[in-house]
């Protein structure tokens, strides 16, 4: 969906304030706390200092403001007191926000403590694989050519794109159209054009990019139990190329 001038300047709005809750938790350790813990810091933080709603919590019966996925975790991981960080664990933290009735959405994994290698690896090829997907994006081009971005930095370096899940047009709505997938064949998909706004959000997996759903209904792990990360930002297509609406003060865009 295409967004006028006054409704891009609402999603930067809320793009800023979600960049600050990132900032936030830049500043902490997360080492010791439990997921649970990590959504409450969250929640009032949007709440409280930021004056805005966060927009995951209720959605779909949803009952909290972020997604927790610790290691074999892919995406949708459910806040709990049980589920505590420990060092050398890695957390994606994907965490959405409402201001003045538009939504940003935007994740991060957090490496904690004494990372193993491996595991640092695979954070950092998904960081990429977002960039990569994000640099395909300006008018003209269509989102198979951004889903062939991530897919082929991702098998370059031996890792699985997950094609369970994808990027999503967003705006008034959490959830809007195109679907962003993260493979592709370039030159085929949604065309892009200026004013439309939506996520760029691949998940690597370490092992297959098979994947299944926990009991609970939400959590999804990677069917090997090998680790998955996961980046993600808000773009928007301007007129000679990308803005990153959720990019984060000090952020290296790559």
């Amino acid at each position: 969906m295409v967004k006028t001038a006054a409704e891009l300047e609402s999603m930067r709005a809320a793009g800023a304030l979600l960049a600050s809750v990132f900032e936030m938790l830049d500043a902490r350790d997360l080492s010791g706390l439990s997921t649970l813990e990590i959504d409450g810091i969250v929640d009032r933080f949007i709440t409280d200092d930021l004056h805005a709603r966060p927009a995951s919590k209720g959605q779909y019966g949803f009952a909290h403001v972020l997604n927790s996925s610790i290691n074999h975790v892919v995406c949708h991981g459910v806040p709990d007191a049980r589920a505590v960080i420990r060092d050398g664990d890695i957390v994606n933290l994907d965490i959405t926000l409402e201001k003045h009735g538009f939504i940003a959405d935007s994740s991060k994994t957090y490496m904690v403590g004494d990372v193993p290698p491996h595991a640092r690896r695979l954070v950092r090829v998904a960081q990429e694989a977002m960039w990569k997907g994000i640099g395909a994006v300006r008018p003209g081009a269509h989102v198979g050519d951004i889903g062939h971005a991530i897919e082929r930095h991702a098998k370059k370096h031996g890792y699985a794109v997950v094609r369970d899940f994808c990027g999503h047009g967003i705006g008034r709505e959490m959830h809007e159209e195109p679907q962003v997938l993260n493979f592709g064949r370039p030159g085929t998909g949604a065309l892009l054009r200026e004013g439309m706004t939506f996520t760029v959000e691949p998940m690597l997996n370490q092992g297959s990019r098979k994947v299944s759903t926990a009991d609970d209904g939400w959590t999804v792990m990677t069917a090997d139990g090998k680790l998955s990360a996961q980046f993600e930002h808000t773009v928007a297509v301007t007129r000679t190329g990308v803005e990153v609406l959720t990019l984060r003060k000090g952020e290296r865009r790559g």
